[in-house]
């Protein structure tokens, strides 16, 4: 055998080796973690808040959650809150009525990790109060009920509850996720919320985004 087809033997040896590694590497590695619609790139997020209005926040006059009808039946038993919670979880078991009665559910806002449903809250990124400040008091209630319930977009995550309630209605120029790599992801996410739903920003929430999108 010539000193070249020794060679090209080794070469497929090696190329062979490497695939059954990599294979074995791929058939062991954990399920990725469940979770949102991936937002929009970070590039196509600065164009995005480029393009959105700039106003001052308008009033909550008027404003009450049961104008944005949810958790409202997606198919069967299964209302939305339901089915985010099976999106977002691992190994997520339900009863006959569609609630989750095990599983795990990582919270990318803080970290944290938790095995009841009932220490899981479902966040609309953009809260639905900053939604009516920012254009949603002049849609109709089924244009809110869209919104509320939202699972095309990047708009329902589920979180640590007591988090969620520590951010509120607040903007990202008022409220942070606690978990510093996530900034880039949720401000790609509230930038292609408003976007799609044609809402307002004011100057301060702007320049936040602003700031997190240029570090991403």
């Amino acid at each position: 055998m010539s000193a070249a087809s020794v060679y090209a033997r080794r070469i497929a040896t090696l190329a062979a080796s490497a695939a059954l590694t990599v294979t074995g590497l791929l058939a062991t590695a954990p399920a990725a973690q469940a979770s949102p619609p991936t937002p929009v790139s970070a590039a196509t997020a600065r164009t995005y808040l480029a393009a959105l209005t700039v106003q001052p926040a308008g009033s909550t006059t008027g404003y009450s959650r049961t104008l944005f009808p949810h958790w409202i039946t997606q198919s069967g038993t299964c209302n939305t809150r339901e089915v985010v919670l099976k999106r977002d979880g691992v190994n997520v078991t339900t009863d006959s009525s569609c609630a989750a009665t095990s599983g795990s559910w990582y919270s990318e806002y803080d970290g944290a990790t938790w095995s009841l449903a009932s220490d899981v809250d479902i966040d609309h990124v953009v809260p639905l109060a900053e939604a009516w400040r920012s254009g949603a008091n002049s849609w109709t209630t089924a244009q809110r009920q869209d919104f509320a319930n939202d699972l095309t977009r990047p708009q329902l995550i589920a979180v640590t509850d007591n988090v969620n309630q520590a951010k509120g209605d607040k903007d990202p120029a008022q409220w942070l996720p606690p978990r510093t790599a996530y900034h880039c992801t949720y401000a790609r996410m509230w930038v292609q919320v408003k976007y799609s739903y044609d809402l307002t920003v004011d100057s301060a929430e702007k320049s936040a985004l602003q700031s997190i999108l240029n570090g991403c």
